[in-house]
Order: C-alpha cells, then sequence, then structure tokens
C-alpha cells in the first residue's frame, strides 16, 4: 500500500512496527538512526515517515527540520513529550501527526491510513485514492475540495478537515477526543467540546442542515458525532 520508512532506534520496537505495517501490505525500511533516516529519504522517495525523536546521533526534531528541507513527505512524529508546547513546536517543525509513546499499532496504522489518504500517496490498488463519497457528498482529499449534490461547499481550512476526517470514518461514532488529537493536533483542552460545537454547526448550515434535523452529520449524545449518509 505504502513505501514507509521507519526511523526508529529500540530494536524491539522497530522489529514490532515492522511485522506489523508488513502485516498491513506496506513496504517498510527501518533504520535506526537519524543520519541513515536522511539519507534513506534523499535516495528512496518514501510515501510516508515514521519518526521517532529519541533517536542516538541528532535529535528527532533536528532532523524533521532537515527532512523538510528537501522533501514534503508526510511525517509522523513518535514522541514521549506528550505536553501541549511540544505537539505545537513538533507540529511548526514539520510534522504531519503525531502518536505519543505508548500507542499501538492499531492506532498508528490508523492515523498512517488518514494522512496516506489526505496526501494522496495511498496505493491505487485501494480504489480511488484521495477521494470520498458518502451520498451526495464528494471530498476530494488531494485538491482540498468538497461538493454536495454538485454543489462546491465553501469551506475554511478546518471545517474541511473536520469534514474529511469525519467521512474516512463515515458510519463511526468519532469521540470528541479523537477529534481533537486528530484535526486540531493537540491533547484535549478545556473548552474543546465548544468549538467542537461551533465548528459543526458552521458544516451543518453549509450542509443545508440542522442539529434538530441532521442528515449527514449526527451527534450520538455522550459519546461522540458521526457522518452518515442519508436515509
Amino acid at each position: 500500500m505504502a513505501r514507509v520508512l521507519l526511523v526508529e532506534d529500540d530494536q524491539m520496537v522497530r522489529d514490532a512496527l515492522v511485522r506489523a505495517l508488513s502485516g498491513l501490505g506496506h513496504a517498510v525500511l527501518p533504520v535506526g538512526t537519524a543520519l541513515d533516516a536522511l539519507r534513506e529519504a534523499a535516495e528512496h522517495e518514501p510515501d510516508l515517515v515514521i519518526l521517532d525523536l529519541g533517536l542516538p546521533d541528532l535529535d528527532g526534531a533536528a532532523a524533521l527540520r532537515m527532512l523538510r528541507g528537501h522533501s514534503d513527505v508526510p511525517v509522523i512524529v513518535a514522541t514521549a513529550r506528550g505536553d501541549e508546547r511540544s505537539i505545537v513546536r513538533l507540529l511548526n517543525d514539520g510534522a504531519d501527526d503525531y502518536v505519543v509513546k505508548p500507542f499501538s499499532s492499531t492506532q498508528l496504522a490508523a492515523r498512517m491510513n488518514a494522512l496516506l489518504r489526505r496526501s494522496g500517496r495511498a496505493s491505487s490498488t485501494t480504489g480511488s485514492p484521495g477521494d470520498l463519497t458518502v451520498g451526495e457528498l464528494s471530498i476530494s482529499l488531494t485538491r482540498r475540495q468538497a461538493v454536495l449534490a454538485g454543489r462546491p461547499l465553501e469551506l475554511s481550512r478546518r471545517e474541511f478537515d473536520l469534514l474529511a476526517y469525519l467521512a474516512e470514518h463515515a458510519g463511526r461514532v468519532v469521540s470528541r477526543r479523537e477529534l481533537v488529537e486528530a484535526v486540531w493536533h493537540q491533547r484535549p483542552f478545556v473548552g474543546h467540546d465548544q468549538t467542537i460545537d461551533v465548528h459543526m454547526s458552521w458544516l451543518r448550515r453549509k450542509l443545508g442542515e440542522s442539529a434538530s434535523r441532521p442528515r449527514y452529520l449526527h451527534t450520538v449524545r455522550g459519546v461522540g458525532l458521526k457522518l452518515v449518509e442519508p436515509s
């Protein structure tokens, strides 16, 4: 499905991730140092990089900045630093997403798949890479466009990211915590429910629906939100 450059200096963790990701059909190139990672990224042009920060030869954040100097490859950072300030710094340095240690291979795979779809780097064997369709709603992740019944929607960056994430997980209830981490790239914070509700209200208005009369966007009280094809 994708060529994945895995940068992890812990041999046991590296071997476990290689087995898990290879089992999902990815071609995995594992390395243990930042310098090896930079060399392999330049020579093999991976579809995605998983970058551990605790590397023996160079700080992972510095390696990320160096990588961004010559490549726009999607990068998921694996970090033990889960505080908001550290995460914001990593995102500003060029990370596309992050996982906080310890994390499961299932969580990592889900984030990889979402990022590959958004970047348009998913294999064509998966169908139409970068395109999502739910009822009369069509979303192009590569062009960052959403169309409803043939009518283009004028969405802000955050509105599009929120709609795209829910469409990628259509039919499944997505928790507010997950949305904060995946769409806002932040740890849950005081007031995040209100922030999500405001953006959902804007989205519903543009989709021609309301919270009391939902068509695509549904609130599951006490659980989360989901996007479904109207019945």
